[in-house]
This record gives structure tokens, C-alpha cells and sequence, in this order.
């Protein structure tokens, strides 16, 4: 028998279907949606730092791109919702 290769369905290779975003990425671009020009927030519900991982993932995926640097953060990402975002956060 031979090899049969899964692909992840939070990838969308080829163009195939349309990545899926997990609960976290889901309630941070939620969070955006209410706040002026979609800027999404840096720190979780908590009051705890976002994991870069999921605002990385977010900007891979084309629902979050950065808004501007910040000089006295450097390695903090500020970031604002995409229209493709707002389509996750929106559940459309």
C-alpha cells in the first residue's frame, strides 16, 4: 500500500479551501472589530502579553497586517484587521 500524505486544513495549499482560524485567533480578531480602524489589541483578556505565535499566524493568513512600529516596543506587533479579518472575526 502506498503513502497517503493528510494536509492540514488550516492551510490552504494551491488554493484550496479557505484556512480556518483556531478559538484564540478568532477572539483576537473578535477584539478588533469594535476599536477605531481595527486595531487589534496586544494583551490578552487576562492582561497577559498576545503570543506572537497567533498574531504571527493571523498576518500569515492575511487577516492582520501591522499598523505602524513602535519605537519603545520593538519586538511587540501592532497590528489592525484586514478585510479578510473582519470576515473571520464577523463569522461571514
Amino acid at each position: 500500500m502506498g503513502t497517503q500524505t493528510r494536509r492540514s486544513k488550516r492551510t490552504a495549499p494551491g488554493g484550496g479551501a479557505e484556512p480556518r482560524a483556531t478559538a484564540a485567533q478568532k477572539d483576537w480578531l473578535r477584539r478588533g472589530l469594535d476599536q477605531p480602524g481595527g486595531k487589534l489589541p496586544l494583551f490578552d483578556r487576562d492582561g497577559q502579553r498576545m503570543h506572537p505565535r497567533t498574531i504571527r499566524s493571523c498576518m500569515d493568513r492575511g487577516w492582520a497586517e501591522p499598523w505602524f512600529d513602535n519605537p519603545l516596543k520593538p519586538d511587540w506587533l501592532v497590528c489592525k484587521l484586514t478585510v479578510a479579518g473582519r470576515k473571520i472575526a464577523s463569522g461571514s
